[in-house]
């Protein structure tokens, strides 16, 4: 009979180690399930990338030890290190134990635990295999003088462990139970397990209360009108007379809430935004493996850190299937630490079922008890859906990859969900035909996520437009004045929009709006001859919209366009800002003339068709004048053309960027093209204040590491790497 348990406690206790042995190693039973775990080694630290406070170097080479387990020694060191999984830091007598693997690195034992029931048993920091793991023990009894153990409540100072180690099978005792992992908790069958909005007493007091809608105190949408000529002679009509609705959103909400409590002004501009609920649906497919994850899990730190304590996170991982790491929950610290630790745990494997990711997406947002005022889905995904898209089905590819978005969550159908999904698509190998339709069908945007280092800079571009949005529900009304003036085509990209059966009204769906951002439709009309007035009232604009924080709708009229029609009118100038408006709807439907063209594999015809577009804006008044969205237009339209130099090229990154420019333009929305979101290209004219400055702290942080510069791998290339931006 060897040492007796209490023997085996004090020694260890001496040792300032205390471990809770069973009976014998010997009976502990080999885990046939971990045996046959196959794990994916990575090239890159997954949880060093992780925080963006801990991006410096971290050991690569695991190193053996002759202990599974064992304490740090110096609290001096260890107060200094940071737990990779939770990123808080690790000090002896913190309360928690601290476990060091056989590979040298030390975590939090809670955190660790929580990693392997999970089912992961290599390091999170340097992927080492690990032979032995920790497992939480049943409870022990008091020791004499000191506080009873639990695996619930740690006492202070106390390290309560076990290590499984893995040996030869034992021999069958039918009385012993082997000690193993626990799997994963079961989903639940309805996802309406979110966690309860509570909103803090200070937010709730900002935007509550007994005040009436008060107008006078600035409006969340600003509304201007232009005729493309400011006089037209009377004598004339004219059949396609262009205007343009030009819209501005403000700030902030609070500068449609100042009026209201001007003591609380500073105050109110703490928190000008409204609370989003966002799922992230994230592709972890055997391609993710490496670096790719270790990206992907760095740009989640960066987005949860970066969400509010009233904003909720959901995460759902797809590979072969697809699972929910985490209920809808607040991003208070809490929540923080435990949406990290999930996302560390993650480990490629598998095919793509983006089909699946989604249905997931849109049961968590289908399901919850309670919603945020605004709520959107981002995707990312580097590779093709596998399980759903039918490739017997060519002939019919747009309603193809419709398949892969649930109904439930298709722009402007009548369920009340209008939930758009951002789509990132990562690397040369992804469908950037299916992501682009995705994000269109559901009214969300499409980026082309070309350099493995960008990933972080493209989600946090997204975020900082969802973080704030400023008007809900915008709906613009046309509406004609004059008696004989009469509405033609309203183009407006891919917004819903109709012309009332008379011609005399029309309407364009709007949706969210983000903070300062613009929104430019063209209205074609016909102007009647006059016989003898001054002026012709050709129509006005009436824009509807829902404030995210009060609910209250407020409606906002224009004053009438109006034409002045004297006798005999010289040349009149075209407007620049109807022209500008004008160069960019021309560009964009060259780029998708482009696109058909290029997938009926004539890149020479495709080409042709943007040379051409090319041409022709430079003889715009814009373009003459130096426009600056002219001279983006001509950087873009001449990058899609040596995208399209080969059909290699194009196969790898041309369809991508071009779709993912339409998707920009389309929406008139930031999207991340390429290997850059400086804002070098057309992205600059879309970017709001918002997204600027989340990418810039993006971007600050990834810089402050050191290690960080040796990411950037573009994923393609066609002959050259792509000029820096």
């Amino acid at each position: 009979m060897g040492m007796s348990k209490w023997r085996k406690a004090k020694i260890a206790l001496g040792l300032n180690l205390c471990v809770f042995v069973p009976k014998t190693l010997e009976d502990l039973p080999q885990s046939s399930s971990q045996e046959q775990m196959q794990v994916h080694g990575e090239r890159l630290s997954d949880a060093a990338l992780l925080s963006p406070n801990n991006w410096e170097a971290r050991p690569m080479t695991p190193t053996p030890s002759s202990h599974g387990l064992k304490l740090s020694r110096s609290s001096s060191k260890s107060s200094k290190q940071t737990c990779s999984i939770c990123l808080t830091k690790m000090k002896q007598g913190g309360g928690h134990a601290i476990f060091t693997a056989e590979c040298s690195h030390s975590f939090h034992f809670h955190c660790i635990a929580s990693n392997v029931k999970h089912g992961n048993q290599i390091c999170p920091v340097c992927r080492a295999k690990w032979k032995e793991i920790p497992l939480r023990a049943p409870s022990l009894d008091p020791l004499p003088g000191r506080a009873s153990i639990n695996t619930v409540g740690w006492p202070q100072n106390d390290a309560l462990m076990t290590v499984v180690r893995r040996l030869p099978p034992p021999r069958r005792e039918l009385n012993r139970r082997p000690i193993l992992p626990l799997p994963p908790a079961p989903e639940p069958s309805i996802f309406d397990d979110d966690e309860s909005l509570d909103l803090q007493p200070a937010f709730t007091d900002r935007i509550s209360g007994n005040e009436t809608s008060n107008h006078n105190c600035g409006n969340t949408i600003e509304i201007k009108t232009y005729p493309e000529v400011l006089a037209a002679s009377r004598s004339n009509s004219y059949d396609k007379f262009t205007v343009l609705v030009h819209l501005k959103a403000a700030a902030t909400i609070a500068r449609q809430h100042a009026g209201r409590k001007q003591a609380n002004l500073h105050q109110l501009s703490q928190t000008p935004r409204a609370p989003v609920d966002l799922v992230t649906v994230l592709d972890i497919s055997g391609s993710m493996a490496g670096t790719k994850l270790a990206l992907l899990k760095r740009a989640m730190g960066f987005v949860i850190q970066n969400l509010g304590s009233n904003d909720r996170l959901s995460v759902i991982a797809f590979s072969s299937t697809a699972r929910r790491l985490f209920s809808l929950r607040r991003m208070s610290d809490t929540g923080r630490q435990l949406a990290l630790q999930a996302v560390n745990s993650l480990v490629a494997h598998g095919g793509t079922n983006i089909a699946e990711g989604l249905n997931k997406g849109a049961k968590v947002m289908e399901e919850r008890r309670e919603k945020n005022p605004v709520g959107s889905i981002i995707l990312l995904s580097d590779g093709q859906d596998t399980y759903t898209v039918n490739s017997s089905r060519a002939s019919e590819p747009q309603l193809n990859y419709r398949l892969l978005l649930p109904l439930s969550i298709h722009g402007g159908n009548n369920t009340g969900l209008q939930i758009p999904v951002h789509a990132f698509g990562f690397g040369a190998d992804h469908d950037a035909s299916s992501m682009h339709s995705i994000s269109e069908v559901s009214g969300g945007t499409f980026s082309f996520i070309e350099t493995e280092a960008v990933i972080q800079d493209a989600f946090a571009q997204c975020i900082g437009g969802l973080l704030s949005v400023v008007a809900q529900e915008l709906q613009v009304g046309v509406e004609c004045v004059h008696p004989d003036v009469r509405l033609g085509p309203l183009k407006v990209g891919s917004y819903p929009s109709r012309v009332m059966d008379n011609a005399r009204s029309g309407l364009i769906d709007v949706g969210d709006l983000y903070a300062d951002e613009e929104r430019d439709f063209l209205v074609s009309v016909n102007v009647p001859a006059e016989s003898s007035g001054n002026q012709t009232s050709l129509l006005k604009v009436r824009c509807v919209y829902k404030d995210p924080l009060t609910k209250e709708i407020t409606t906002l009229e224009s004053e009438e366009v109006v034409l002045k029609r004297p006798e005999i009118t010289g040349e009149a100038a075209v407007s620049i800002e109807v022209d500008r408006q004008r160069n960019r709807l021309q560009a964009a439907e060259s780029i998708s003339q482009a696109r058909t063209a290029a997938e009926q594999g004539d890149l020479t015809g495709a080409v042709s068709i943007l040379e051409n577009c090319r041409r022709v804006l430079s003889e715009t008044i814009s373009a003459k004048s130096h426009d600056r969205l002219c001279v983006a237009l001509d950087a873009e339209l001449k990058e899609m053309q040596e995208r399209m130099a080969s059909r290699h090229v194009y196969e790898a990154s041309g369809r991508a960027y071009i779709l993912s420019g339409l998707s920009s333009h389309s929406w008139q929305r930031a999207t991340a093209r390429g290997d850059s979101t400086d804002g070098s290209s057309l992205i600059h004219a879309y970017q709001t204040p918002s997204m600027t400055e989340m990418l810039t702290r993006s971007q600050a942080m990834l810089l402050g590491s050191p290690s960080a510069q040796r990411l950037v791998q573009p994923l393609w290339s066609f002959g050259s790497q792509p000029n820096p931006r």
